[in-house]
């Protein structure tokens, strides 16, 4: 006679659901995969309209994730003028974002209009409102999972170098809130050390953690969903470059 295996419901609920997102974010991987490589042909066929066919366009984070903010590379042996020429071409492309050079040459820096300070928050906050940066429970160590985002959340930004930007840590209203408070800060400030190492200059950030005291408008005060991270633009003046912060020719 055979042994039959019994499960909990609650077990096939949870392997159920994890199925459902896994299916979701392959589902979604291939999607953005496609918008990606529409944009990569695009961006192709316009660098080698203005001559700089040899400036090859990566649609992929560090993390193998697609995005819409290229890295362009292959433009070293060019002058000046055709690299800024390939940069405004990949720029005209609709749907693509804020661009940078592999050799570390920024649009800011090449001549390239640079975006508005508020549409680089408006483009970060659309980026969270999809997906949202992961810490482990309790502490501010920010979760491998959110490296991804934070490669897209740095790449957003990178147009609008010279604008400050707030990074505001957020918490639900369980526990202590001087706890919260603490807590909101920390991982604020892990966010804006993340964002340093992806190319972000510090003095173009300002942490912040405000605990509790601002819930998602709708959401109960120990809702979960209050546990977010913001950016906000709080100047626009570009900073005063010092000679260690102004980049090289390359």
């Amino acid at each position: 006679m055979k042994k039959r295996i019994l499960i909990s419901p609650k077990i096939a609920i949870i392997c159920g659901a994890l199925v459902v997102s896994i299916i979701a974010i392959l589902g979604a991987r291939m999607s953005d995969g496609a918008f990606a490589a529409d944009l990569s042909s695009k961006a192709n066929a316009e660098l080698a309209s203005v001559g700089a066919g040899a400036v090859k366009t990566r649609f992929i984070t560090r993390g193998r994730w697609p995005t819409r903010h290229p890295v362009l590379s292959g433009g070293e042996a060019l002058d000046e003028g055709t690299r800024n020429n390939a940069a405004k071409a990949v720029g005209s492309v609709a749907g693509v974002g804020g661009i940078s050079w592999e050799d570390g040459k920024m649009l800011a820096v090449s001549g390239f209009a640079p975006t508005s300070p508020t549409h680089c928050q408006d483009e970060v906050q659309t980026l969270l409102a999809a997906r949202s940066i992961r810490f482990e429970e309790s502490r501010s160590d920010i979760a491998p999972t959110s490296d991804a985002l934070l490669d897209e959340v740095a790449a957003t930004l990178k147009p609008c170098l010279g604008s400050i930007i707030a990074v505001t840590g957020h918490t639900d209203a369980t526990g202590p809130e001087e706890d919260n408070l603490a807590l909101s800060l920390e991982r604020a400030r892990a966010v804006e050390t993340a964002l340093r190492k992806r190319g972000i200059p510090a003095q173009g950030m300002r942490a912040r953690g405000l605990g509790s005291s601002r819930p998602i408008e709708g959401f109960a005060p120990e809702d979960p969903g209050n546990r977010r991270i913001e950016f906000a633009v709080i100047a626009t003046t570009p900073l005063r470059p010092t000679p260690v912060d102004t980049p090289g020719p390359r």
